[in-house]
């Protein structure tokens, strides 16, 4: 299944690997902005605070499902490095059980609780029914986006990275057609765009668990009950790593709201500016971050596979792939995050939750809320402040992740699972 990246040529393999999930994160977010532009064509302004307010959860969620998806990817990797088949089986049934059973508790507890999140979000009184719509809709979907993670993560740890690019283009052109189909012929307003959107994610799901059944010898999975029960060490394992990703990506995700609401304080020119900008950085992270996902994969099946040297020299070919996409631009911001993005993916790679966790605090909290108030406030630069507090906030944890990949520590970490050697 997929490719043994602890073979071959580690550039080419690299890039081989990670070309697919770039053209999978860009497709995303190409279609991600699908609903606000044709909500916005046919609804106008309410409509379009209706869906952006609604999806703040669905938003929130979505990277908890990514990083249960990639703690399983680098448990899964390791193991496979290692060519333990049967804690391979083990992993694959507790990653794709444990999400599925997470995402039900995310769906009822939103359910329960839609009209006092939005309240919390301040919704405006005249975009309030179109929000509550989208938000029921979009989470009573969120099964899906869990579950198409799920089967991609561990599809990754086993070095195939092609077939999911397949899975997010059958979503993409499902949400085209439909949000045209339910908004501009059907006028459903922000429902239709839910729809529109669960309908996606269903489609992705549906196509990522077919492509598991037709491979199922090959994952060395029956089609049983017993297949998905969740091993009570593996799931440590995964909750583990999950755990602190997962707050990790809410504090960096707080810690831009509270950069974007202060920036709004500055008027609509402001607003404006930082916004266009934010989607930009979105666009243009995409290179580094897809080489980090894929290097880290690879970094896991190395280490599983007991070569260190070729997983350092993983981390290096990223890091240079990643400057190379970013070699035109020369701007600051998107350095830092190829040199971080880079060498994180030894702290993910070799399991170092704790560390990753470190990093998540200062990166979304410490130094861009802190580097932000001393360039806006305490240098009185303003709006410009919080955009070089932003630009600059990755710094500091890119110097620590390069401070880990030198000294070598991840070398002596035992794998994900891996019993303590007794002592005589």
């Amino acid at each position: 299944m997929g490719y043994d990246l602890t073979e071959g040529s580690i550039l080419r393999g690299l890039l081989v690997f990670a070309v697919p999930i770039i053209l999978t994160n860009l497709i995303q977010q190409l279609y991600s902005l699908v609903d606000l532009i044709v909500i916005g064509q046919f609804m106008g302004n309410i409509g379009t605070v209706g869906v952006s307010t609604g999806g703040e959860i669905s938003d929130m969620l979505t990277p908890i499902a990514t990083a249960f998806a990639t703690a399983g990817q680098i448990y899964i990797a390791q193991r496979a490095g290692a060519k333990n088949e049967e804690k391979v089986r083990s992993a694959i049934g507790t990653t794709i059980t444990s999400m599925m059973l997470l995402s039900l508790i995310f769906t009822f507890g939103t359910l329960i609780f839609y009209r006092q999140i939005l309240e919390l979000l301040n919704c405006p009184e005249e975009a309030f029914g179109q929000a509550t719509a989208y938000m029921i809709i979009t989470c009573a979907g969120m099964p899906f986006i869990f579950g198409y993670n799920a089967i991609c993560g561990v599809l990754r740890g086993l070095g195939e990275s092609k077939a999911p690019m397949w899975f997010i283009c059958i979503a993409a052109v499902s949400n085209i057609l439909l949000d045209l189909l339910l908004v501009a012929v059907f006028d459903l307003q922000a429902a239709g765009t839910a729809i529109a959107t669960v309908a996606a994610q269903l489609a992705s799901f549906l196509a990522s668990a077919a492509y598991m059944v037709r491979h199922k010898d090959e994952l060395g999975l029956e089609l049983k009950l017993s297949t998905f029960k969740m091993d009570k060490d593996d799931l440590k394992v995964i909750l583990a790593q999950a755990i602190p990703q997962a707050l990790r990506s809410t504090l960096v995700r707080f810690g831009m709201l509270w950069v974007n609401a202060n920036v709004n304080a500055y008027g609509m020119i402001a607003s404006g500016t930082n916004n266009v900008g934010n989607k930009l950085q979105k666009f243009l992270d995409v290179g580094s971050n897809s080489l980090a996902q894929a290097s880290s994969s690879m970094v896991g099946q190395n280490l599983g596979a007991k070569k260190p040297e070729r997983a350092k020299k993983t981390v290096l070919y990223a890091f240079y792939s990643s400057l190379v996409i970013y070699l035109r631009s020369m701007v600051f911001q998107f350095l830092r995050s190829a040199l971080t993005s880079s060498f994180q993916s030894m702290v993910i790679g070799s399991g170092n939750a704790s560390l990753n966790f470190v990093i998540g605090i200062l990166d979304g909290l410490v130094c861009k809320i802190g580097l932000s108030v001393l360039f806006a406030w305490g240098l009185g630069l303003e709006a410009i402040g919080f955009f070089w507090g932003t630009a600059l906030s990755r710094a500091i944890p890119g110097v620590i992740c390069v401070a880990y990949f030198a000294s070598g520590k991840w070398r002596t970490r035992r794998l994900l699972g891996e019993k303590a050697p007794k002592r005589s």
